[in-house]
């Protein structure tokens, strides 16, 4: 019985512990069969556990009436086994296994329980669909790639908090039902039984609360939160998610964004062994839009966007010429050395990025001498494509694009345009961590379909002292102090120095075209306790799935998450969501529209 082999026989070492050092000892390994192989007289099994795996041996001079049962050994099959280490034959040494010089001679085994047939061989799970993976999660995760990640993201969080506790920092719980305050996506709704009609949010993040923990005196909270929003979803997001969330009191951006690189870097160092470069480089919002077309540019290479509006403004070729006469914007991409894209594949990024709102793409082959080879050449003089070459540096076998409409936009798709090209020509190093952080970011956006201002960040970011009276009269000017950090084109964390003044904060919801009885109806427990002397104060949330994800060089979240949702947020696991028994809505005062 397994219990007894337990109670007698105790785990002496792990299958990814042992070597020539323990040639000759006797050793007891549990785990799974990885596979099972028969050679003649000979049994081999693969035993695996989450450590590594080490090969053990039947054979009917040592194993005695274990051998013979060894033949029912199956995959996955969870067992025990007792045995003497030795040195493998000549010649048979695996360099790939740190195990690979032993083998352990098997005197006694134990079955723990049999397996059914996996629904997919862990070995070869990269030709499984996702859906199937997700489903038998418990399965998928005896891969020792996934077991790999699950560690990487431990050693991460433990890092996180051994630095702030280092820092001076208290973990603080916030609560997981509290009161719905919309902050840009929906809320997740938990209905309450003892106050029927009435109802619970999930928190998309803790941000009013940690900020009334710096009113009420912690100074330095943090905290690695669960937060929910129901949006919709993409591979770096998940209806429940996970944050490294820190906030400090007397501090100013200077002091938030020196803290989060030690703390980051920390990070790096428990996930990776990697030093992280510092100080990290830093960037205005406006720059990054200008050179990179994006809030979160991937500065690991170049196909930078360049300004050719004032070149093109008496140019032949009316799109670009009107678009400049307007004040809209003209900017070019120089591929460099991309001469080798077919028209076929000009089309297909044609259609790529009218995706992202272009109207066309305008495109040139740079060859010998400078000419050019394009439907829109005819349109420009020697002089014109002169000045542009020069401009973008062209060279022979370049290819040069052009997007021409309003800033916003110009900016849009030739910053997803680089990403493409970059992912396509390999431009980038998938080990290579390239850090910046963004700053100046607005403080509000123009929300063409609400026709209302709307915050970029959050409605609690403070502005910049300098534009506090531009508030009222000219809201679109107004910068925030606000900053992201960004890792190879994605953002990995954010945050702001926070309004401490009510006043400030009334005049921030004026300009949301939040009035002071939707204020004190959604924010007002906020608003009060900013009249008890709160203290400046400021902080950031690190998206700590991306992060890890990035660090184990998954192209997605749910790779580094145990039992993440699907992009339908489903959980093909626990086939959650799903219907609850009508007595359970009776209790709630629910009744379910029976078209849904």
């Amino acid at each position: 019985m397994a219990e007894q082999f337990i109670a007698d026989l105790k785990r002496t070492h792990s299958c990814g512990q042992l070597g020539l050092g323990e040639e000759g000892r006797e050793v007891v390994l549990m785990g799974w069969c990885q596979r099972r192989r028969d050679h003649g007289g000979l049994i081999f099994v693969d035993l695996r556990d989450r450590e590594g795996l080490t090969q053990v041996v039947f054979n009917p001079e040592d194993s005695g009436g274990a051998h013979s049962e060894a033949h029912g050994i199956r995959a996955e099959y969870c067992l025990a086994v007792r045995g003497q280490v030795r040195r493998r034959p000549e010649g048979q040494d695996n360099p790939k296994l740190a195990t690979g010089q032993i083998e352990v001679v098997v005197s006694q085994f134990e079955i723990f329980n049999p397996s059914l047939t996996p629904p997919f061989m862990l070995e070869e799970w990269i030709n499984v669909g996702e859906t199937v993976r997700l489903k038998y999660r418990y399965l998928d995760l005896r891969r020792p790639e996934m077991f790999s990640n699950l560690k990487l993201r431990h050693n991460a969080a433990q890092a996180a908090r051994g630095y702030l506790n280092g820092q001076g920092f208290l973990e603080v719980e916030t609560p997981f039902l509290t009161r719905s305050t919309p902050e840009g996506a929906r809320d997740y709704l938990v209905p309450s039984r003892v106050q029927p009609g009435n109802f619970y949010a999930l928190p998309q993040s803790p941000q009013l609360f940690k900020q009334l923990l710096m009113v009420s005196g912690v100074e330095r909270y943090y905290q690695i939160v669960r937060c929910f929003r129901d949006e919709d979803l993409r591979a770096d997001r998940q209806p429940e998610f996970t944050q490294v969330d820190l906030e400090m009191s007397f501090v100013d951006e200077e002091d938030v964004m020196a803290l989060t690189e030690g703390l980051v870097a920390s990070i790096v160092k428990a996930a990776t062994g990697k030093e992280m470069r510092r100080p990290v480089p830093r960037l205005t919002y406006d720059e990054a839009m200008e050179r990179f077309g994006l809030d979160a540019p991937d500065v690991r290479f170049g196909l930078e966007l360049i300004d050719v509006a004032p070149i093109v403004a008496d140019a032949d070729f009316k799109v670009f010429r009107q678009v400049a006469e307007k004040g809209g914007a003209v900017k070019a991409v120089n591929g460099k050395g991309m001469a080798s894209l077919s028209r076929k594949d000009l089309d297909d990024l044609t259609a790529y990025v009218a995706n992202y709102g272009a109207k066309g793409l305008a495109w040139v082959k740079v060859k010998a001498g400078g000419e050019w080879q394009s439907p829109i050449a005819k349109f420009f003089s020697q002089g014109h494509m002169e000045r542009i070459n020069q401009a973008v540096n062209a060279e022979e076998g370049d290819v040069l694009f052009f997007g021409a409409d309003q800033p916003g936009v110009v900016a849009e798709y030739l910053g997803r345009l680089r990403l493409e090209l970059a992912r396509r020509f390999q431009l980038t190093d998938p080990a290579e961590l390239s850090f910046c952080w963004v700053t100046h970011f607005p403080l509000l956006e123009w929300d063409p379909e609400a026709k209302r201002w709307a915050a970029k960040h959050h409605p609690f970011t403070a502005p910049r002292p300098e534009d506090l009276d531009k508030l009222a009269g000219d809201p679109g000017a107004v910068k925030a102090r606000a900053y992201d950090l960004v890792l190879n084109g994605s953002e990995v964390g954010g945050g702001s120095i926070r309004i401490h003044r009510p006043d400030v904060q009334e005049l921030a919801f004026k300009a949301l075209n939040i009035g002071q009885e939707e204020a004190a109806e959604k924010f007002g427990f906020l608003l009060e306790a900013l009249t008890f002397g709160a203290p400046p104060h400021g902080g950031l949330a690190l998206g700590f799935d991306r992060l890890v994800a990035i660090l184990a060089g998954e192209p997605s979240i749910r790779e580094v998450i145990a039992f993440p949702k699907t992009q339908k947020a489903a959980c093909p696991l626990t086939a959650a969501p799903g219907r609850v028994d009508q007595t359970q809505l009776l209790e709630l005062g629910i009744r379910v529209d029976k078209k849904s």
